[in-house]
């Protein structure tokens, strides 16, 4: 993105009202991720929060966190693990149940996955009430890896989902209400 002009993110999100259920703005990332220069410059901002660290791994949630979250470890030259919705991956898994705005879901992540002291980078596009990373957070440390930073795409800080995670450094490209 060198020398490229900023663009406002922001604007270029869809919002869809009433999904997946009534009362829900959903934040539709997808009219970002086609516009190849959006996209640049959110992977770059997302990977300049890191370069220069060391990290062994970057864990993306399910599934537009997938998206981001290897292009950012390609560029970190680390590895990559999804955490994924129940019943997707084929071996061996921890999981964790939690609370969305909406209801409640279970994630897993590999039991191999991460190695005891790995430096790990979550990333993903979307905190909103906190519930769906604080259980990452807690999967990645069980494992025994060590969350240097977690990164997301779209904050919506009204919820205060980062108080669940208030004890790791924490980004957000874009702040909402």
């Amino acid at each position: 993105m060198k020398g490229m002009k900023q663009m406002d993110l922001a604007s270029i999100i869809r919002n869809v009202p009433n999904f997946p259920k009534a009362g829900i703005q959903f934040k539709d990332i997808t009219t970002l991720l086609k516009n190849k220069d959006a996209f640049h410059q959110v992977v770059d901002s997302l990977f300049h929060l890191f370069d220069g660290q060391h990290v062994d791994i970057v864990v993306g949630i399910e599934a537009r966190g997938f998206i981001l979250g290897s292009a950012v470890a390609y560029l970190l030259n680390s590895g990559f693990v999804p955490v994924r919705k129940k019943g997707k991956l084929p071996a061996a898994v921890r999981s964790k149940t939690y609370d969305l705005e909406y209801g409640n879901a279970t994630l897993e992540m590999h039991v191999d996955a991460i190695e005891k002291n790995q430096k790990v980078v979550i990333i993903d596009d979307l905190l909103a009430t906190g519930g769906t990373i604080q259980a990452v957070c807690e999967m990645v440390e069980e494992a025994g890896g060590e969350i240097i930073g977690i990164a997301f795409l779209i904050e919506l800080e009204s919820l205060q989902g980062r108080k669940a995670i208030q004890k790791y450094p924490v980004y957000s490209l874009i702040k909402l209400d």
